[in-house]
């Protein structure tokens, strides 16, 4: 059975700066490279939001969160249907936030994030300044793909228990206990969801288990390109022998298109 898949899970890029590739010297990357390799493993959309590790350079953390939303607007252009933006918020400039809430909206954007709170200079979910923004989102009806700290798991909890209204992918399954952290959340609340990128899928029988506690409808194929290998992970859904095609059809793509009315 063919598939077709949605990466809801990516960082793409149109300069080097924004490439957080580790072994990016060794590869002749750009966004045309980037659209052949993902289209090449059967990808036919990627979804997530344009990041930078530089801080330094700007005068306050909103002036990059607004330069990286920018490029994410620049690259859906560039990728003509294959890029489905995400763009950043930040708890420490909430009146901000919610402009960009409200400029993404009108631009048809529904995804926020991924959010990587310790690139951007903040740690916590259970700031009451980032419920503030959340509570604009809400009313938009977007989804929050937010990058998972276990240190930080009361935050997390949270941030999901106070926000029904809203649908949260938690990204990276992770080891065991981070794993089943996730588990527990989402036994809890039926917003909660979990998206395949990073670390988790590798070990073997993490996914029929994750079915098995989320079931299928609350699981997203995602990658991490570029700091992660998108072949590894097709591979490790589409071949599951474990998994039934039924599925694999939802977490590739499905539940994507539900989430993101794609």
């Amino acid at each position: 059975m063919a598939f077709e898949i949605i990466d809801f899970h990516t960082h793409p890029f149109s300069d080097e700066k924004n490439n957080i590739c580790s072994h990016k010297e060794f590869i002749p990357m750009d966004a045309a490279f980037s659209m052949d390799v993902l289209k090449g493993l059967g990808i036919s959309k990627i979804c997530g939001s344009v990041v930078s590790r530089d801080n330094d350079k700007y005068e306050t953390l909103f002036d990059k969160i607004k330069e990286n939303n920018d490029e994410a607007l620049k690259l859906k252009e560039y990728y003509k249907g294959f890029y489905v933006p995400g763009f950043h918020i930040h708890p420490n400039f909430p009146e901000e936030s919610i402009s960009e809430i409200k400029r993404m909206n009108k631009e048809g954007v529904k995804l926020i994030g991924e959010i990587i709170p310790y690139m951007d200079g903040w740690k916590d979910y259970g700031d009451d300044k980032l419920y503030e923004i959340l509570n604009e989102a809400g009313k938009h009806n977007m989804v929050i793909s937010f990058h998972t700290i276990p240190e930080n798991i009361t935050g997390i909890e949270k941030m999901v228990k106070e926000h029904p209204d809203l649908v949260f992918v938690a990204a990276h399954p992770g080891e065991y206990p981070t794993l089943m952290m996730h588990f527990d959340l989402a036994k809890k609340y039926d917003n909660y969801y979990l998206d395949l990128s990073g670390t988790g899928i590798t070990r073997y029988g993490m996914l029929k288990r994750a079915i098995d506690v989320f079931s299928a409808d609350r699981i997203l194929f995602g990658s991490d390109y570029p700091t992660c290998n998108p072949a590894m992970f097709v591979g490790g859904v589409v071949n599951d022998a474990l998994i039934k095609d039924s599925d694999k059809e939802k977490i590739l793509s499905l539940n994507a298109k539900r989430l993101l009315d794609l």
